[in-house]
């Protein structure tokens, strides 16, 4: 499969884009935010792409980050979610706010998407609200690991056994944190989600923590 493409833009029309790679040019479908975000005719480009296969058609679909297309195959996954749905969706909230409108249940905002009705925007929001917190570890990504981290989680394995790691649970927490405020979470609401989440769950590990930080995050019916 095709999972990325670099080359030079041939020419941008409004839904797509053809890029030249190496004397072949691919026709690649983005989203009114991409196309907005790439540069012009002419100059390079790259973009990471997923590739939809059916009877009579291949189509490429066109991302400028991994996890908005990560996002764009969770939101294919719903039941009456097509590609032109998907990136209506993206092209009109991103990733970042797409996940903070599904976090919280706020259906309202994926039914802004052009194209996008009531029903099919609350089974976004009820399908993947359970996606959201492994979607923000993938999006933050772990830190990679210092060899003093690295030696004191090994160290504190070998001496309480089963016991949870402090090292590891701050880091959990600190990765936890800055999901959350890239959700636009504020750091004073947020901590304390975290906070209260890692008092109620020990030992949860990054997106166990987001998950219980949303469920106290989420507006009070």
């Amino acid at each position: 499969m095709i999972g990325r493409l670099s080359g030079r833009i041939d020419y941008r029309a409004s839904d797509h884009v053809l890029l030249d790679v190496g004397g072949v040019g691919y026709v690649v479908f983005v989203s009114a935010r991409t196309l907005a975000a790439l540069p012009g005719t002419g100059e390079a480009a790259s973009l990471y792409t997923d590739l939809l296969v059916r009877e009579d058609l291949l189509q490429l679909f066109g991302f400028t980050t991994p996890v908005e297309r990560e996002w764009h195959r969770l939101l294919m996954g719903v039941q009456g979610v097509g590609a032109r749905a998907s990136m209506a969706i993206l092209g009109t909230l991103g990733p970042d706010a797409a996940a903070r409108a599904i976090a919280l249940g706020d259906w309202a905002s994926i039914r802004a998407a052009p194209g996008v009705g009531p029903k099919i925007a609350q089974r976004v929001v009820n399908e993947l609200k359970g996606k959201v917190p492994d979607m923000m570890v993938m999006q933050g990504g772990a830190p990679p690991e210092s060899d003093a981290r690295s030696d004191a989680r090994s160290d504190a394995r070998s001496d309480v056994g089963s016991v949870t790691d402090p090292v590891a649970g701050a880091a959990w927490q600190a990765e936890a944190l800055s999901a959350l405020r890239n959700l636009g979470y504020a750091p004073g609401e947020a901590s304390t989600a975290v906070a209260e989440a890692a008092g109620m769950t020990e030992g949860a590990d990054t997106a166990a923590l987001i998950r219980e930080a949303l469920k106290r995050l989420a507006p009070k019916a």
